[in-house]
């Protein structure tokens, strides 16, 4: 890759990364190529990214985008999205998968540093989707009641007049 090359992917994934409201950094030592493209097809409908990229460039994208600056080595894949939520239930369901080979160290929500647990735990919430379904489900339960009760109101009067 020349230096041109680099500084044109660094520029793209600066933009990139401060677009995103989470990003989670994890080790993937040991994953095959095949587990890897599992994880991207599973990300792509949420419009999640996923890339390798080598640990020098990663700190200067991540620095250049506001990140704190946190020591990156070994092998890292980089995720990230707007969505913290759908985010993390991709990361921790795949991580459940492949727990031998594929692990979180940590992440950054809202430019801030977090660490797994907090990451499993935002997982466990409910999706935008569920959330909506529940509200709507909340919203709509007195105009189901009432028109329950005019029914049973109605079945009781044909009762009383058969």
């Amino acid at each position: 890759m020349t230096k041109q090359e680099k500084l044109q992917l660094v520029e793209n994934l600066t933009e990139s990364f401060k677009n995103a409201n989470a990003m989670i950094i994890c080790d993937y030592r040991g994953l095959q190529v095949k587990q890897l493209e599992t994880l991207r097809r599973n990300s792509k409908g949420s419009g999640i990214s996923v890339h390798v990229i080598k640990n020098k460039l990663a700190n200067i994208a991540l620095k250049q985008a506001g990140y704190k600056e946190v020591e990156l080595k070994d092998t890292n894949i980089y995720i990230w999205s707007d969505d913290q939520i759908s985010l993390s239930k991709v990361v921790c369901k795949f991580q459940e998968a492949n727990s031998d080979k594929f692990s979180v160290k940590f992440g950054y929500f809202d430019g801030e540093i977090v660490d797994s647990k907090h990451i499993e735990s935002v997982s466990k919430l409910p999706s935008r989707e569920e959330l909506i379904g529940m509200l709507l489900s909340v919203w709509s339960a007195p105009a189901r009641y009432f028109v329950t009760g005019i029914d049973n109101l109605r079945k009781q009067k044909e009762e009383q007049g058969a």
